[in-house]
């Protein structure tokens, strides 16, 4: 067991790779898999997941930070994702971001200091229609505008 890992994670961690391992291009299945069942990809198991696919922790780790949707720390309570696509930078997005962003105290890829909400950049939420587009804990977002956002703020992140 990894020395960072707590065992919980990686039971959960070994089952999934006994029985994701064998799969032609494993690796993608094997971190969905994972950051379904925790919410992140534990740092400490990237040289148990190499092992188990026979890759360098270097070709995982890259995998890993490729990919903008894999996480390595556990996500807020609730997750906002902001649409960066151009059709959404041409529709304003810009300025929704500054304020999601000053409201938050928060950068992309960073969660609030109370745990509650993490902000992801997204590179289309396929709703070009109705841009900017944001997604708040998988459900979809349309014309958000910063009053919007506030307005979202207070029913859909009310216990955040």
């Amino acid at each position: 067991m990894p020395e960072h890992l707590s065992r919980e994670h990686a039971e959960i961690i070994e089952q999934i790779l006994a029985e994701e391992r064998s799969r032609p291009g494993a690796l993608l299945p094997i971190l969905h898999a994972i950051q379904d069942r925790l919410g992140f990809i534990p740092p400490a198991s990237l040289a148990q997941i190499a092992d188990a696919v026979n890759l360098s922790r270097a070709e995982v780790h890259g995998v890993l930070t490729f990919y903008h949707d894999f996480r390595t720390a556990p996500p807020g309570r609730h997750v906002v994702q902001l649409c960066r696509a151009e059709s959404c930078q041409a529709m304003g997005c810009d300025a929704l971001e500054a304020s999601v962003k000053a409201r938050l105290d928060i950068d992309f890829h960073e969660t609030t200091a109370d745990g509650a909400v993490t902000l992801q950049a997204v590179y289309c939420l396929g709703n070009c229609a109705l841009s900017p587009a944001m997604m708040i804990d998988g459900r979809l977002y349309g014309r958000v505008t910063p009053e919007k956002f506030e307005q979202l703020m207070q029913t859909e992140l009310v216990n955040a």
